[in-house]
Order: structure tokens, then sequence, then C-alpha cells
């Protein structure tokens, strides 16, 4: 049986479509569903082993097999999400971070408005980053901002890292990072976050053959994802941004470059406060106990808070009496728990801020 290939206009395909079927589809849609029906007539007529009418394929096709076509893609989507580990974060994580934090401001700016003013962001030519390097100390939250990025879009969060890559062994490390990008460039509206990204994207200069092939996988894959359609983000995070291959901080590979540092007053208070409205609390002067912890990281503040909670938890099993947290709790626990910042670890972050910062 000969299929007809010559279309007619959109408007035309829309009221064919209507006339057999009752449903409504935009002229551009009924274009692109015309051939599909007359294919559908052909392959009905064939399996029935008689002629089929143009209203039979026209209803068959629209109410049974493009909704199948559809839900086997979602399910296709599903396993892939699944296969992936893929999380979502709740969009309450980026609360947690405090306005003043310069990082939060550019992500902000940068990242977050732009893919959710997409109208605005059209009318004055703005193009949102696909590909993204957080750097600094260990410790100052860059997980902490990928998933609350992930979680204020409401974006699946897929975390990839260097013990995953290493599964397999060292020689198919290149291999295992080639086939999870390709996996990852068939998901919409992700956010995949690779930590310890100097890992697996070190300077070739006095690489290993092992360490050169990674990171020549891995320059070949930033070009693709980024010609990739859907809405995604990469996001990289690094301790140690001089140990990273020069060709992935020139402009090209990775759209923004954003440091990453310590906190201010208000940044650890944000913190601060986060952990202690799940305490047990008793009087507690916030002032004073941020002013004891100018170095503390958040991580640092979290660890805090888990000895804190701790020696309360103790201190109530042996007294059998409710014990809570003060001010003299903190005081006298801080002194045990060692800041991860130095004045020494600050400044080399600073003279990493005006080398690589882009954004």
């Amino acid at each position: 049986m000969e299929i007809k290939t010559d279309i007619p206009g959109g408007q035309e395909c829309a009221e064919r479509i209507f006339k057999y079927t009752g449903h409504n589809f935009e002229p551009d849609i009924a274009k692109k569903l015309w051939p599909k029906i007359l294919q559908h007539k052909w392959y009905l007529s064939e399996k029935l082993n008689r002629n089929v009418g143009i209203k039979v394929a026209s209803i068959d096709l629209i109410e049974n097999v493009e909704p199948m076509e559809k839900n086997s893609h979602n399910e296709e989507r599903i396993r892939l999400l699944k296969d992936l580990g893929s999380q979502m974060i709740d969009r309450s994580v980026w609360d947690t971070i405090s306005d003043t934090q310069p990082p939060k401001q550019i992500v902000n700016k940068r990242i977050i408005l732009p893919l959710t003013e997409t109208d605005l962001a059209l009318k004055h030519g703005v193009i949102s980053p696909k590909t993204i390097i957080f750097f600094g100390p260990p410790g100052t939250g860059k997980t902490h901002f990928v998933r609350a990025i992930a979680g204020i879009l409401r974006w699946w969060y897929i975390e990839i890292s260097p013990s995953t890559l290493l599964a397999d062994g060292e020689d198919r490390m290149g291999a295992n990072l080639k086939r999870l990008m390709e996996k990852v460039r068939n998901v919409d509206q992700t956010v995949v976050f690779i930590d310890e990204f100097e890992e697996i994207a070190a300077s070739r200069d006095h690489a290993s053959r092992i360490d050169k092939s990674i990171t020549n996988e891995f320059l070949k894959q930033v070009p693709l994802l980024k010609k990739q359609g859907g809405r995604m983000l990469l996001i990289c995070a690094t301790n140690y941004i001089q140990q990273l291959d020069a060709a992935l901080l020139r402009p090209g590979r990775f759209d923004c470059v954003i440091p990453v540092g310590g906190l201010d007053d208000q940044g650890r208070r944000t913190i601060f406060e986060y952990y202690l409205s799940s305490t047990n609390r008793g009087e507690i002067d916030v002032e004073r106990i941020i002013s004891m912890i100018p170095l503390f990281t958040p991580a640092d503040i979290e660890y805090l808070f888990q000895k804190v909670r701790q020696y309360s938890f103790e201190k109530e099993y042996t007294k059998k009496e409710d014990c809570r947290v003060t001010t003299e709790t903190f005081v006298e626990i801080i002194p045990k728990v060692r800041p991860t910042l130095t004045n020494e670890i600050i400044e080399e972050f600073e003279r990493d801020c005006n080398r690589y910062t882009r954004y």
C-alpha cells in the first residue's frame, strides 16, 4: 500500500484531525502528527489484512499509541534517574544560607534568576550558565550550595563521586566517566554535582598516562553537555583549584568559577540558629557565641552542635533530669572544636579569588 508523502499545511492537518477524532491540536503539532497517522493507517491495514479507514487510524494513534509512547518515555526517564541515584532536595535548604553570603548573591543573580525568570532573560539576551566550578577551603559549604540550588529550582540532584568512577579500577575510570555523562545528558532538569573535582580533572603537566586520559575525557564531555538543549547544570567543586588543568579554567568550558569562602557574622548566625531550633535549649546568648567562632565553617558549626547535643544527652542520662543547652554549654565545648579555617588559609583563598574568580 502506497503512503502519500505530500503533507498539507498545518491548519489543514489540524482541521482533518479534529474532523476524524474530535481532538484539537495546534497547527504546527498537527502537521507533525499527520504523517504518523498515515503511517499508522498503513501499519494497521497490514496487520489486520484489510484497508483500515483514516478515521480509525487517527483515533487509535492519538488515543492509544501516542499516550503509550509518552508513558514509555517517562518510565525510561524514571529508570535512568534511579540508576543515577537522583534525589529531590527540599526548598528550605536554600533558606539555611544567609543572604549576606557573597556566593548566594552571585548564584541567585547569575544562575537562579535566569532559570526562573525565563521571559525576562530572553528579552535581555541573558543566557543561563550550564557549567560551574565552586572552589574554596574544605568545609565552607560548597556541597550545601549545590544541594540548595537543586532545591530552589525543584530539579533532580545527582552526585557523581570519584570513587564511583573508580569502581572498576583506574583503567576504566575514563570509560565510566563517558558512560555516566552520556546518561546524564538524557535527563532534563537536573543538577549534576562532581565533588573533589581535582581527582578527575587534575593538571596534565606532570600527570600519569591514566590521569591524563581522564582529564582528556572530561575535556571532551563538557562541550557535549553544553550543546545539550535541555535544562541542566553541571557543578563541580574543589578545595584545590590550583590543581585543576588550565584548559578547564579558561573561558569556554566552564561558564562560572565561583569562590565559596568563610562566613560573615550573619552567615554564622543563620546556620547557628538553624541547628539551635532543633536543640533542647535554655538561655542562649547567640551574639556572644557567634563572636567566639570567627573561623568556623558551616561544617564546624554542625560538628559543634553534635558535641553539644551529645554532652547534654549524656548529662541528662546520668542525672535523670532535664538538661538544656545554655550559653555556658557552648563556652565549655567550643575550645574542644578546632576550626577548619586559619588566617593562612584565608589569605591563600583570597589570592585564588583574585586569580580564578569568573562569573
